[in-house]
């Protein structure tokens, strides 16, 4: 498994732009990553050093298709990236704040 197959994409909200000035990133990443491969995968893809990695399993939510038919949407894995004080910066959420 590849860096780029572990970080699926950059997970833009109000809530996870509140924590880009601490240094923290949110990305959706593999269902079968652990922490440590994700950690390495942020490193190796943007060039930055990552102090710290938290995981967790979002469950699909109910949703309507059509006129009765119950469906859900799929589950996922959210990562919360915490890098170094002396780390530098991911360029790709620097125009969001």
């Amino acid at each position: 498994m590849t860096a780029y197959d572990i970080i699926i994409r950059p997970v833009i909200t109000e809530r996870s732009m509140a924590n880009v000035a601490d240094k923290k990133y949110v990305f959706e990443v593999a269902p079968s990553a652990g922490k440590i491969e994700i950690g390495k995968a942020v490193e190796e893809i943007f060039g930055v050093k990552v102090a710290k990695v938290n995981t967790i399993n979002v469950p699909g939510k109910a949703k309507r298709m059509g006129a009765a038919r119950p469906g859900r949407t799929k589950d996922w894995k959210k990562a919360i990236v915490q890098l170094t004080n002396d780390s530098k910066t991911i360029e790709i959420f620097e125009g969001m704040v």
